[in-house]
């Protein structure tokens, strides 16, 4: 029997209302029965952890609270003497992560394969209410079949769908919330996991789709395993769930990492850690970090990793729009959100899938006031006819959109490249915005990359030329020298350039001032919120 519910210390029954309590007892013995031992075993051989275990592997040990345990369909006899009931397959609750107390809502399959419509509705929008007006966390696990005809039954007939009662927008608008698909989550199970500020899913485990293969096969006659409809390689090209685990634990795990990054609601602060890492730390392999070979690619992760806090990074969306990296992170104990162009990846250029993640990433480090850092080293749009057909340059307006509304501390390290349009969203700009940005000398910018330019702006010369080869080299050491980030600061147009070693030293202390304003800001909210 699980022992994280509030109510498993068991008491003696007596007195003058022995009857009822022993009643009482046997419901509780019902609903930790879940799906009684047979649909255990059977839930178990396939190697997953029930609904009460995954609880228990989350949480803090003996922190979860449960809530509506009793909720269920009774069975009474012909006097209408309680006989045992049939509890509900939707667990709701609190517990803490590392202390922090979180709502939970999740999902028994051992009952009725999780059915989202064979439950009590109300069990679980309660439990996301009380996040939304008690502005905690809330994770979700999701093992859920969907929608059943079956519903028809018991209600004798139909009903329009509709989700009126449910606060999605209020709720995501309010406290962070976490998805976790710990199996086949289809439709409304779908929407739990993909309603979120952070999403996970297990490799060969969980599925995350719109209907399953038996509705597929009568809609478009096309035979289709689950996994290849909405599993995890489905889902790398998708970005519709965030990251991939390898293992229920590793899921529940990156869940826990997510939230302690950020605050319990966007009225109150991120928390900040004790760091025992050297704010002046510098390590001397970062002066080559950039290769002088304009050629060759350099390790964004590595980069990243040598100037935040030692082990501090958690990245979202690994798989996915691989030209730029999406990160959480730490400087000096403080919460941030990393961004960085990953040359290895299409040359780093903005493709409308990395503009998309980068707008998401953006969005969610606004919204819960975690400054950015970003690692530029932007060569441009992504270019050619499938760029066009997919919209690209509509991607980048939409980052540009949703830089103008970020209110985040934000500082630019331009490594090495920024240039175009999608160089110019390397940060936000305009109004009152800090357009606040150092310089590695390895930086090169323009509204155009040097060489293709010299070829666009000299083709002519180039072609007439003895030695054509040489004269174009010639002409781009030329343009090479003009854009060194010296002239450029010469005129004040970046901050600083800076050694790529003292790069930790000066995000330290940008985010001691950083902090102060997601302080005010936080503040701020919560008086308008209760004005």
């Amino acid at each position: 029997m699980s022992k994280t519910v509030r109510w498993d210390q068991r008491f003696e029954p007596g007195g003058e209302w022995a009857a009822e309590l022993q009643e009482l007892q046997a419901r509780r013995d019902a609903a930790l029965a879940m799906g009684g031992p047979e649909a255990l075993a059977r839930f178990h051989a396939s190697g997953r952890m029930d609904a009460r275990a995954r609880i228990a592997a989350l949480v803090d040990p003996g922190s979860f609270h449960e809530m509506g345990a009793l909720a269920g369909k009774g069975h009474y006899d012909a006097d209408g003497r309680f006989t045992h009931v049939d509890p509900t397959n939707a667990i709701i609750g609190t517990g803490r992560l590392d202390g922090r107390k979180v709502a939970l809502h999740v999902d028994d399959y051992t009952i009725r394969a999780g059915s989202s419509e064979a439950t009590i509705a109300d069990k679980w929008i309660y439990i996301e209410r009380l996040a939304y007006q008690l502005r905690m966390p809330l994770v979700r696990l999701v093992d859920s079949a969907g929608g059943s005809v079956k519903l028809l039954l018991q209600i004798g007939g139909t009903k329009l769908p509709e989700y009126t009662t449910w606060p999605t927008h209020e709720l995501l608008a309010t406290v962070p919330v976490v998805g976790v698909a710990l199996g086949a989550c289809a439709g409304q199970g779908a929407i739990k996991v993909l309603s979120s500020h952070f999403s996970v899913m297990v490799r060969d485990q969980a599925q995350v789709m719109a209907a399953g293969p038996h509705v597929v096969r009568q809609a478009y006659g096309v035979e289709i395993d689950k996994n290849d409809l909405g599993g995890w390689k489905v889902h790398r090209r998708s970005a519709m769930v965030h990251n991939e685990a390898v293992d229920e634990a590793d899921a529940l795990a990156q869940a826990r990492r997510f939230l302690s990054y950020l605050p319990r609601s966007v009225y109150e602060l991120p928390p900040v850690t004790a760091c025992d890492d050297d704010p002046n730390r510098a390590d001397d392999w970062l002066k080559d970090a950039i290769p002088h070979d304009r050629r060759k690619i350099h390790d964004p992760r590595r980069i990243v990793a040598a100037v935040m806090d030692r082990d501090s990074l958690f990245e979202i969306g690994r798989w996915q729009a691989g030209s730029v990296v999406t990160m959480l992170g730490r400087l000096n104990g403080v919460p941030v959100g990393v961004l960085a162009n990953d040359p290895k990846v299409q040359g780093g250029a903005m493709t409308v899938q990395s503009a998309q993640k980068m707008e998401r990433h953006v969005r969610l480090c606004h919204q819960f006031g975690l400054p950015v850092v970003n690692f530029v080293d932007q060569p441009g749009n992504a270019t050619g006819p499938e760029a066009e057909l997919a919209a690209t340059l509509l991607g980048a307006v939409r980052v540009g959109e949703t830089l103008a509304g970020c209110r985040s501390p934000w500082v630019s390290i331009l490594m090495r490249r920024c240039f175009g349009m999608a160089g110019s969203l390397h940060g936000p700009k305009g109004g009152d915005r800090l357009n606040h940005r150092f310089a590695w000398p390895s930086a090169r910018w323009g509204s155009i990359p040097i060489e293709g330019g010299v070829m666009a702006a000299h083709k002519a010369e180039i072609e007439a030329a003895p030695d054509p080869a040489a004269r174009r080299a010639e002409l781009e050491r030329h343009y090479l020298n003009l854009s060194s980030p010296m002239r450029t600061a010469e005129k004040f147009g970046v901050l600083d350039v800076i050694d790529p070693r003292e790069t930790r030293m000066v995000l330290c202390d940008w985010i001691e001032d950083a902090w102060h304003v997601v302080q005010g800001d936080a503040a701020m909210r919560a008086s308008q919120a209760t004005a």
